[in-house]
């Protein structure tokens, strides 16, 4: 009976170009079973899944695994010349097959089915566990949505049977039913799978959680609730650790001032007697004393170094609760003002039209399976694209965060992008505000390009909040996409500060729980159902 799988890292080391340690020494042996993956934005998840696919070689270390390594990124894209046979990987074979069965007798032909006679069979089967049965092999990979293209592209690894299965977030586009199915793939897969996700559905069913952080990598045994519960244990424990280390610094300054203090009222007794005594004597003494008190101080002063460096580290060791806390009156608008109307308005990759009408600072949530139009709809509000039918008018000002934003000059520094979007506001009470944004000191220089994508997501919010004239108005596609724990949780804070109105797309249920939404719309191929804020979405 041949041995399990098991993926072996072994002293792993990645650097940046600047020498700094993305991924620092790691060592781990994970067996069949289901893996989660978590850690700050920026902390080297997709990094560390990169290197143990192989698409990226470490500066030092390596990776082991007996047979394949399928990994699905996270925002899979999907080339203008693929259809979705070739998306999945079976084009040539598909072909081939098509052509023997039309009498070919060509060897070519043979050769490119190997083994493979059952491939249309089993596509056809995973593309109906995944809900995309009806998925034509020849359509064009460009025209899927985010969806499809996430579930398609996990169909096509699947098919070549891999022993270890790496996914970067791949619940971020995808509606309820579609991460229902999922999920049930996923809990059939009988090898290595390890999945980095803020996903709670996803990760409360995993067998083992790894934290990335400050380069390290820790293992939890049990699901993401007894992740968290040995969190909380260790993080009581660090702050416990850091306010006794605290206490020791002040007691060793203490120490070395009364020290100083004694030490100052003996050199005046010592000047005092030096006078009634010959020059040579008290020389003498004055060199003994000054050599013992030198020796105290110096203890004194190791000893405070010491308790310092142990209160760093002790510090070090508290995780950072750091939270967004502003105040945007200038986004207030009153109860009665119109905001948004939308009459009929239907888009070009839409299936029904929407009749919409915002006032005063409500909180409305559009909903519904992939493929419905959610963001065409979004973008023929904003402008951005044209409708086909109808007629939407956005009345106060507004921003919109798109789905997948890039930054427009990635060179550009986050201070500079919202110093652009609000140009004459006070340059100091920009950096004012972002720092309440977390980005602190040093940080606010940093070019957009070089933040992770959960950073870019909390600059971009940043900026929209913090443009002039306000938004009084906030539109948001899938806001949480590439955000970890504490980027949902800085997200929430941020638009609770915000007193105008919200129209936000998203799949995100615990997120939209937190957001206290007037309403939410459900869309769907039939129809448009309104329904109260506290209606779970589907």
């Amino acid at each position: 009976m041949p041995s399990p799988t098991t993926l072996g890292v072994t002293d792993l080391t990645v650097r940046r170009p600047d020498g700094v340690p993305i991924l620092d020494g790691l060592t781990f042996t994970l067996g069949p079973g289901r893996h989660g993956l978590v850690g700050d934005n920026g902390a080297g998840k997709s990094t560390l899944l990169a290197v143990l696919a192989g698409k990226l070689a470490p500066s030092s270390g390596g990776v082991h695994v007996a047979g394949e390594t399928g990994l699905l990124p996270q925002d899979p894209a999907a080339d203008p010349r693929l259809t979705v046979a070739g998306l999945l990987g079976v084009e040539q074979t598909v072909t081939a097959l098509a052509a023997i069965e039309r009498g070919s007798v060509r060897p070519a032909d043979f050769d490119a089915v190997g083994d493979d006679w059952d491939v249309a069979e089993r596509v056809e089967a995973m593309l109906d566990r995944v809900g995309l049965a009806d998925l034509a092999l020849d359509r064009p990979a460009t025209s899927l949505s985010g969806g499809e293209l996430v579930l398609t592209s996990l169909v096509g690894l699947l098919l070549r049977r891999p022993s270890v299965l790496l996914l970067d977030e791949p619940t971020n586009t995808l509606d309820a039913r579609a991460r229902q199915r999922l999920v049930a793939v996923l809990d059939e897969f009988p090898g290595v799978l390890v999945v980095v996700s803020h996903d709670r559905g996803l990760l409360a069913r995993v067998d083992s959680v790894g934290e990335l952080r400050g380069g390290r990598l820790g293992w939890y045994g049990g699901n993401l609730e007894h992740y968290e519960q040995a969190v909380a244990v260790e993080q009581r424990a660090a702050e416990q650790a850091a306010s006794t280390a605290r206490a020791e610094v002040r007691r060793r300054r203490r120490e070395l001032v009364d020290q100083q203090t004694k030490q100052a009222r003996r050199d005046r007794r010592g000047r005092g007697r030096a006078e009634n005594q010959a020059p040579i004597i008290a020389h003498a003494e004055k060199r003994r004393a000054q050599e013992t008190a030198g020796r105290l101080t110096a203890v004194h002063r190791d000893r405070l170094e010491e308790a310092r460096q142990f209160a760093g580290e002790a510090e070090r060791r508290v995780r950072d609760g750091a939270e967004i806390r502003i105040d945007l009156p200038d986004t207030r608008v009153p109860a009665r003002r119109e905001v948004l109307r939308a009459e009929g308005l239907a888009s070009a990759h839409g299936a029904v039209p929407l009749d919409l009408m915002l006032r005063g600072p409500e909180r409305v949530a559009l909903t519904g399976p992939n493929g419905v139009g959610k963001t065409s709809l979004l973008r023929c509000l904003a402008g951005e694209e044209r409708p086909v039918g109808g007629t939407g008018e956005i009345l106060v000002p507004h921003q919109m965060l798109p789905q997948n934003p890039t930054p427009s000059d990635p060179g550009r520094s986050v201070l500079e992008a919202v110093r652009a979007a609000a140009p004459t506001a006070d340059p100091a009470r920009i950096r004012h505000q972002l720092a309440l944004f977390l980005f602190r000191g040093e940080e606010v220089h940093q070019p957009v390009g070089t933040l992770s994508g959960g950073e870019q997501r909390r600059a971009r919010l940043a900026r929209l909040l913090l443009a002039d004239p306000a938004p009084q108005l906030l539109i948001l596609d899938e806001p949480t996409d590439d955000l970890d724990f504490a980027g949902v949780r800085h997200l929430v804070q941020a638009l609770r500060a915000h007193q105008g109105a919200l129209l936000v797309v998203s799949h995100d249920e615990d997120f939209l729980e937190q957001l206290a939404l007037d309403r939410r719309l459900l869309l769907t191929r039939e129809g448009v159902e309104e329904r109260g804020g506290d209606d779970a979405a589907s």
